[in-house]
């Protein structure tokens, strides 16, 4: 057997892709990366909102998907839009990381409500967090690889670089995190901190069984169900700035959600523990809770100014 394996060209996203391709040889499977270049990697004289929210680092592996050049494509799960085509699946969810969001800085910074700082980042979820929660902190869009955006954080294009810890981690740049969000107050977006693998549906069922075996971790999977669930019931995209992240406790989903405004004044934010619902049953439910409690129009006011 052999798989064709997706991936931008990134450092990190190929470090997704040797995880995926180490899992899957262990396993005996001949693996081959095929490196894909996205719209989100050639734009980048833009912020991601204005791009266009749906597809923007996935849109061309999925292409390859269709007309079979390879048999699957490896993204980070929060980069992947809440739609899928009908005739594409997620099959795999990899065990997640710590999911908070981290300031990396080559200065020494004391980083609190107060602080004055220029913070970096591309994330329109990120800018609405930092709106609603440390006010006074400067942001400046911050575009490119975490490579290139490390070089213009030296340049003094910022002071710091707000991320994933999963991204830093996996790039080994730990020793430059000078402040970790807690994850209950600065909720991640849905997604973050996991591998998912996408293929196409007309993949043999030899494959398929053979990637859930290897890929798949269940409880991962229950936890991104409920999210992206509740992702696609929002209609939110990279654009949007909603968040959502479920863990499971005692056999339980635990779902954390909600949406903030984009000048960070307005936050409707959300705990459900999984009852009778299957996970996306429980993704939907809190969708439509944090809708009704204002939602709507927080998010038809996104909409219109984005």
């Amino acid at each position: 057997m052999k798989i064709k394996l997706g991936t931008r060209g990134s450092q990190l996203a190929l470090w997704q892709a040797e995880y995926v391709k180490e899992k899957l040889e262990n396993a005996g499977v001949n693996t081959e990366i095929v490196i894909i270049e996205t719209k989100g990697d050639k734009i980048l004289d833009r912020a991601l909102s204005k791009i266009g929210s749906k597809g923007v680092f996935t849109e061309e592996l999925e292409e390859q998907l269709h007309n079979g050049h390879i048999d699957i494509a490896v993204h980070s799960a929060k980069d992947l839009q809440s739609e899928l085509d009908q005739s594409l699946e997620i099959v795999a969810f990899t065990e997640r990381e710590k999911i908070n969001d981290v300031l990396i800085s080559h200065k020494s910074i004391h980083f609190s409500e107060d602080s004055e700082i220029t913070i970096g980042t591309s994330s329109t979820r990120r800018v609405a967090m930092l709106r609603a929660f440390y006010p006074k902190a400067k942001i400046t869009d911050m575009r490119g690889n975490l490579q290139t955006r490390i070089k213009k954080l030296k340049e003094g294009h910022c002071d710091a670089l707000l991320l994933a810890f999963a991204g830093v981690n996996r790039m080994h740049y730990n020793d430059m995190i000078v402040h970790e969000f807690d994850p209950e107050k600065f909720v991640p977006p849905v997604g973050q901190g996991t591998v998912a693998i996408e293929i196409s549906k007309n993949l043999s069922t030899e494959k398929i069984e053979m990637l859930r075996k290897v890929c798949n971790e269940p409880t991962t999977e229950q936890c991104l169900l409920t999210e992206r669930a509740f992702l696609k019931k929002l209609q939110g995209g990279c654009s949007i700035p909603v968040f959502g992240n479920a863990i499971m406790n005692d056999g339980k989903i635990e779902f954390t959600a909600g949406i903030v405004s984009l000048d960070g004044q307005e936050l409707i934010k959300e705990k459900m523990i999984q009852k009778n619902e299957s996970p996306e049953e429980l993704g939907i439910k809190m969708a439509k809770e944090i809708l009704s409690l204002g939602g709507e129009k927080i998010l038809k006011a996104i909409k219109e100014n984005l």
